[in-house]
């Protein structure tokens, strides 16, 4: 499991921080489950492309981010697409065994088609309009209540429905 070249090859990693597409169901989703799982190594989530991950981290292309799944390293390492899967599955009490094991050649071809299977089923979401609830539209994820609109209008608990 190498980071990206260009990075801190080498250097351990005792904290990751996790990109993720914060207007993806699915990725959503992922996050909620990650944040339930006991740890080995610290994970941050951060929405992907956000002024956030923008501050922490001005050298990365932020639209690729959105695209792809990206965890980068306390010490500046960058894992995307399947790397960052079996890095953060790495940082999970529960996985780091599964993590070694897609680390090997062969275990590295079922990583990639996993992350292959789930960037299919985004652009389908997209392509078939299934990504509906966006934030820039007035929609909010609440963990526990779901997407809730509060849209312009919306102030004192009553919307119009259009």
């Amino acid at each position: 499991m190498a980071p990206a070249p260009g990075t801190t090859a080498g250097a351990p990693v005792r904290r990751l921080t996790v990109l993720y597409d914060a207007e993806c169901a699915l990725c959503v989703h992922v996050r909620d489950w990650l944040l339930r799982q006991p740890r080995l190594v610290p994970l941050e989530l951060v929405p992907a492309a956000s002024a956030e991950a923008r501050r922490r981290f001005p050298g990365l292309d932020h639209g690729s981010t959105l695209d792809e799944v990206t965890a980068v390293g306390d010490a500046g390492q960058v894992y995307r697409g399947a790397a960052a899967w079996v890095v953060v599955l790495w940082a999970l009490r529960g996985y780091r065994r599964l993590a070694h094991r897609l680390s090997t050649p062969k275990g590295a071809l079922l990583a990639r088609g996993a992350v292959l299977a789930a960037a299919k089923w985004r652009a389908g979401q997209r392509q078939w309009g299934g990504n509906g609830y966006r934030r820039a539209d007035g929609w909010g994820y609440e963990s526990g209540l779901g997407w809730i609109y509060a849209g312009p209008g919306c102030d004192d608990g009553t919307c119009a429905t259009g």
